[in-house]
């Protein structure tokens, strides 16, 4: 028979997906904490909330299965209830209140102050910037915008989030400066789409007067951006990023494919000319810069001449990071009206073809570094290494440095000057200058 816990409410929030959700249950544990509550991230806690990924199959099926492991810990008395909150839930609350009924209640996306409300908390509006970080010290996640505007054939992210909305400049800076008064160092900025912000609030791209407000924050060191959209990018970024040191010399700017016929289906609303164009105009302004995309293989119609239009396309243009990721037919989106035609197999077959291509591109890139000196940020210690970052990397998807933990003793969130010695196709080897 199932008991009670007899544990006081103390609530786990446990997070799945990217970047963007990682910042939303950082802003609903800063409110649990707000109105006194016992509050944890993927810990213990007899209140589960899961904060659920839509995107893609492989996402989906994390978050079904993470919401089936917490119901039966509810049904063998382990917790006592669970909520479910997220992009998952936002686009599929009928079916999984059908299909997965025991579930306490589901929130969508914009539904926070209905979530605090069920967790017995009141929503702040005052509490601009007030969140429980859950990254390592030294950075944090700045979300400047919610929502995307933009077509895109094969994404779901409108469906779940909807329109694009700016957060106003001074929202931001309030939100750097607490953020830095607890220790951040390294500021993520994020968004579905950087390139569109300012657009609705300022009636203008305003990307780089936002980049110029966050610079004047003292305590920052690192700025970085994630997730720009080729079409409509605002070169007045590439000026504040070769003059402000405090700029990182990176950017995540998702490119999807190249060949013109996938590009003009996929409604990305540019062209394999332009693009290369735009990259070639990064490269120009500030050369040192690290450019990371990513690439969608095996969406329908993609015949053998347009992936290898793409392949040769990666060959030539020598990205310092690239990840590389098959077509997920996504109901209620434009391409699900196409034949998801391209086998399985195939698909794989495809990325797993780009994906050694840029292992060997990497590995060059970095056989080069060896015997150079780099300003680093150490994020952890992991065995007998301290694991940090350069610049041109960000956070569990780029490069790491490895700094022998037996010869220096380092401080986590502090920054130190390396000289490589080794690399492979995706990490360094370095050693500190004294």
């Amino acid at each position: 028979m199932r008991t009670k816990t007899l544990k006081k409410n103390k609530i786990n929030v446990v997070t799945l997906g990217c970047s963007k959700n990682i910042y939303d249950s950082e802003v609903l544990m800063g409110q649990l904490k707000a109105s006194g509550k016992d509050v944890v991230h993927e810990d213990e806690g007899n209140v589960v909330v899961i904060n659920t990924c839509g995107f893609i199959n492989n996402a989906k099926e994390e978050s079904v299965n993470t919401i089936l492991d917490y119901m039966q810990k509810k049904e063998d008395g382990e917790v006592d209830k669970v909520f479910v909150t997220g992009c998952l839930s936002e686009r599929y609350k009928p079916d999984l209140q059908k299909e997965i009924p025991n579930v306490d209640q589901y929130f969508g996306t914009t539904e926070l102050p209905q979530l605090l409300k069920a967790l017995g908390a009141d929503y702040k509006h005052e509490l601009i910037g007030e969140r429980l970080t859950t990254t390592p010290k030294n950075y944090a996640y700045l979300k400047i915008a919610e929502g995307c505007d933009r077509p895109c054939s094969f994404c779901a992210i409108p469906l779940m989030r909807g329109k694009h909305k700016s957060t106003p400049i001074e929202n931001l800076v309030t939100e750097a400066e607490k953020l830095v008064a607890n220790g951040v160092k390294e500021l993520i900025l994020i968004a579905q789409d950087l390139t569109y912000y300012g657009l609705d609030l300022y009636k203008k791209r305003n990307l780089a007067e936002l980049l110029e407000a966050l610079v004047k924050v003292e305590g920052v060191e690192w700025i970085r951006m994630h997730y720009a959209f080729p079409t409509g990018f605002p070169l007045d970024v590439l000026d504040i990023m070769k003059r402000e040191p405090k700029i990182c010399n990176y950017l995540d700017i998702p490119l999807q494919h190249i060949s013109d016929r996938v590009l003009k289906s996929m409604r990305r609303g540019t062209t394999k000319a332009k693009t290369t164009k735009l990259l070639t105009k990064f490269r120009e302004v500030v050369p040192e810069m690290t450019i990371r995309t990513t690439l969608i293989v095996g969406y329908p119609g993609e015949t053998e001449e347009d992936y290898q239009i793409l392949k040769n396309w990666v060959e030539a243009m020598r990205f310092e990071r690239l990840g590389c990721f098959t077509y997920s037919h996504e109901e209620n989106t434009h391409a699900f009206n196409l034949v998801d035609d391209v086998p399985e197999k195939v698909k794989l077959a495809r990325a797993n073809e780009i994906m050694e291509i840029q292992s060997q591109i990497s590995w060059e890139l970095n056989q080069a570094k060896i015997g150079e000196i780099f300003k680093v940020v150490i994020d952890r210690k992991e065995g007998s290494y301290f694991v940090g970052r350069t610049e041109f990397d960000s956070p569990d998807v780029d490069n790491e440095v490895l700094i022998d933990a037996t010869k220096t003793y380092l401080k986590t969130g502090e920054f130190t000057t390396v000289k490589v010695t080794e690399a492979t196709d995706f990490d360094l080897y370095a050693e500190v200058v004294l």
